[in-house]
């Protein structure tokens, strides 16, 4: 769970404007700021464009006095969902004036550590604030038809084994657990072990199953479940908890066998892949 911040009460322009915010089991945030000027101050969420891009997408919130200390707070809804990305939190004072980037305050992401325990319809909506790289509050969304939720990853000394579970999907008999090399067109199909309640389900990979994919001498492999037959893949990621970048903090050692090397590890979008090497 994330650690709670220091939270600056100071309004002037030009120090830093921090804006606590908590977020509830079904998406609910509510954002808490010191006292502000301006006539009708807002909160500017805005989706951080791909780099060459031009900056599309927002959504502002008012931010209501409530409290006897000046405080004011702003609440983001469930709905609208927010689009798959990362949204970056300003203060508008004033409809015409210079937007302000905020700082974070407190976090309380409680409500999202147990998340993967609750079945979710479709369409699989996220969010997790978290801080940016440079100190900044951010928000990061995914917004899927169905989602596929890994959970516990066994690397032993001859194969991994995956356990996952489907939300805004059932699997079928004939589901299938896809494995596509990145790049290509190249599909390695494997049957999965599925649980009477038709979400939950488990695959174990050896590097035998990966050999031969062409591509060089590094090869990435992601992973899909199919709940049926000529149903879309559903990919397998990690999103259901307070972790807004999972590579680098969940990391898995390697299955080494014959010459080669394979990895399970969680992509920059948090889904998860396959290294062989």
């Amino acid at each position: 769970m994330s650690t709670p911040q220091t939270t600056t009460t100071s309004p002037q322009h030009g120090s830093p404007l921090r804006a606590d915010c908590a977020i509830d089991s079904d998406g609910r945030i509510t954002f808490t700021l010191p006292p502000v000027s301006g006539a009708h101050p807002r909160l500017l969420l805005r989706l951080r464009p791909k780099k060459g891009r031009s900056e599309t997408t927002r959504h502002l919130l008012d931010l209501e006095s409530a409290r006897a200390d000046g405080h004011r707070h702003a609440v983001l809804d469930p709905q609208p969902v927010l689009d798959e990305g990362r949204w970056d939190v300003y203060l508008l004072p004033e409809p015409d004036a210079e937007r302000r980037r905020l700082r974070p305050g407190l976090r309380d992401l409680r409500s999202l550590v147990d998340g993967h325990l609750r079945d979710r319809p479709a369409p699989v909506a996220v969010r997790i604030p978290y801080v940016t790289k440079d100190g900044f509050l951010a928000l990061r969304a995914w917004r899927r038809t169905a989602h596929a939720e890994a959970g516990a990853i066994d690397v032993t000394d001859r194969a991994l084994t995956v356990t996952a579970r489907l939300h805004g999907a059932e699997l079928h008999p004939d589901a299938t657990v896809r494995l596509r090399l990145r790049g290509t067109d190249t599909v390695r199909t494997l049957r999965p072990r599925t649980d009477d309640d038709a979400r939950g389900f488990s695959f174990a990979v050896a590097p035998g199953d990966l050999a031969d994919g062409g591509g060089g001498a590094a090869r990435v492999w992601d992973v899909f479940v199919r709940p049926t037959d000529g149903a879309p893949p559903i990919r397998v990621g990690r999103l259901l908890d307070d972790v807004a970048d999972r590579k680098h903090v969940y990391v898995y050692p390697a299955v080494e066998t014959d010459g080669s090397a394979l990895r399970p590890y969680y992509t920059v979008d948090n889904d998860l892949a396959i290294e062989v090497t």
